[in-house]
């Protein structure tokens, strides 16, 4: 009978001793961390001058817009390099005729003005921003070379636009 109450005793405690382990706890904490890098990204329109008239004693100027969108924050330069045109530099660019062998030559800047050739080295002849999230626009300024003795027809020239960040 002793037995009987001892063991008794001893499965009634089980389920309290399992309780009083349950109650019992510890923690530790972790960190969450990430890194957003800068991102950039451009995108341009062509220009189109239409008609030349290699009479004409003024340039003949037309614009384009090119499209930045960067990370907030984050500074950027867009260079553009001296176009397909062998021979052709930053300092003087010119169109490719359709046909033929004689370049129409013609100029980018960076101000309306046309005072300062857009190039592509950094720091020097590029153009300079700063990321907000939203795309901003960047106009750049073309003009062909007035009173150039060329023969008629179509000229062209293709222009890389990069954006460094």
């Amino acid at each position: 009978m002793k037995r009987h109450i001892i063991v008794l005793l001893a499965l009634g405690m089980l389920p309290w001793a399992g309780l009083y382990a349950q109650s019992q706890t510890a923690q530790t904490t972790f960190m969450v961390t990430a890194r957003v890098n800068a991102v950039c990204a451009v995108t341009a329109n062509d220009l189109a001058f239409g008609a030349y008239n290699p009479k004409a004693s003024s340039p003949h100027q037309a614009n384009t817009l090119l499209r930045a969108t960067c990370t907030p924050g984050s500074s950027y330069q867009i260079g553009l390099d001296q176009g397909q045109t062998p021979g052709a530099t930053v300092d003087n660019r010119a169109m490719r005729p359709a046909t033929g062998s004689q370049n129409l030559n013609y100029q980018l800047y960076s101000d309306s003005a046309r005072g300062s050739v857009w190039g592509n080295t950094q720091g020097t002849n590029t153009v300079t921003g700063v990321g907000t999230g939203l795309t901003q626009d960047h106009t750049v300024f073309g003009a062909i070379l007035p009173l150039q003795s060329i023969p008629a027809g179509d000229y062209g020239d293709v222009i890389t636009v990069r954006i460094y960040y």
